[in-house]
């Protein structure tokens, strides 16, 4: 016979799993119908998107685009003369410049960190702010993981990787932002966290094909959500990624990095080591610090 503490757990327990449920819905309706958009992410930074996305895109369109956008730019400008793309010291000033400098891929990775910087102070976010910033923390961590273990370890582009980094978590990113009208579910952080387990990669590939993200991405990103194992040849973006979130976790997380490294087939094959993963952000402090601050951190 359930007493009646347990009979109040079972009732919670089935209320759990009708928040979590009704969330679902949301996002199965969202997804079916194409109706994937962050609330409050910025028209300007949806227009540069779509400019970039054209192969023959012209600089001055580029500009164009960008200059719409006074802070936009502004990174862009800080950017280009960061330590990552001006050790010489020659500053620029101009926007045309700076974009040549820095080069479009980067472009597109600081016009989502603008977008998602103005999206955590959107006013139909109000509440969850400490969420949206540490899943913004997180990624920023572990895009920086992936463009200095690319430069690296990998014959991949570091600046495609950087973007892969930022953009890995854009799925868990909008459910949050769903789960805002949805507030009984913040009393069943297991309930949310099937949800986000079961439907994070779905939503992250419908954004990311929306933003018109090169393919390349959108599968590295598609393969975080499925089990990790040796995959075998060279070692390409999917497992710089997963790299980056292994890392990323481990240094989170109260657990061994060691062993955290050891465990991972895609640190092995890029022969990613705890001597090796020292060294390297030894030598790349002053670009990871140069990077969290053009990301914004």
């Amino acid at each position: 016979m359930v007493n009646e503490a347990g009979a109040r757990g079972l009732r919670a327990g089935a209320e759990h799993e009708a928040y979590a449920l009704t969330l679902a819905q949301t996002l199965a309706q969202e997804l079916a119908g194409g109706r994937v958009e962050l609330p409050g992410f910025p028209d300007v930074a949806a227009q540069v998107q779509r400019v970039l996305a054209d192969e023959d895109v012209t600089p001055l369109r580029v500009v164009r685009a960008v200059g719409a956008e006074p802070v936009l730019a502004g990174r862009i400008v800080q950017c280009a003369n960061s330590v990552i793309f001006n050790p010489g010291g020659k500053p620029v000033l101009e926007l045309r410049t700076a974009i040549a400098r820095v080069g479009l891929d980067f472009v597109r990775t600081l016009t989502i960190s603008f977008a998602v910087n103005q999206l955590r102070s959107a006013e139909a976010l109000r509440g969850i702010e400490p969420q949206l910033h540490a899943l913004w923390l997180r990624s920023v961590t572990v895009s920086t993981h992936c463009f200095v273990i690319a430069r690296r370890l990998a014959r991949i582009n570091a600046d495609t990787a950087l973007l892969a980094g930022l953009l890995h978590g854009v799925g868990a990113l909008y459910i949050q932002t769903r789960a805002v009208t949805h507030p009984n579910l913040a009393s069943s952080p297991q309930a949310y966290a099937t949800v986000e387990r079961e439907w994070e990669g779905r939503i992250a590939r419908a954004l990311l094909e929306g933003w018109r993200v090169t393919a390349v991405i959108v599968d590295a990103v598609g393969l975080l959500h499925r089990p990790e194992r040796d995959m075998g040849g060279p070692a390409g973006l999917p497992e710089v990624l997963r790299a980056g979130v292994v890392l990323e976790r481990a240094l989170r997380a109260p657990q061994d990095l060691e062993a955290a490294i050891a465990a991972s087939p895609a640190c092995t094959l890029l022969g990613l080591t705890p001597t090796a993963y020292e060294t390297i952000l030894q030598e790349s402090e002053a670009e990871i610090a140069a990077l969290r601050g053009v990301l914004g951190c």
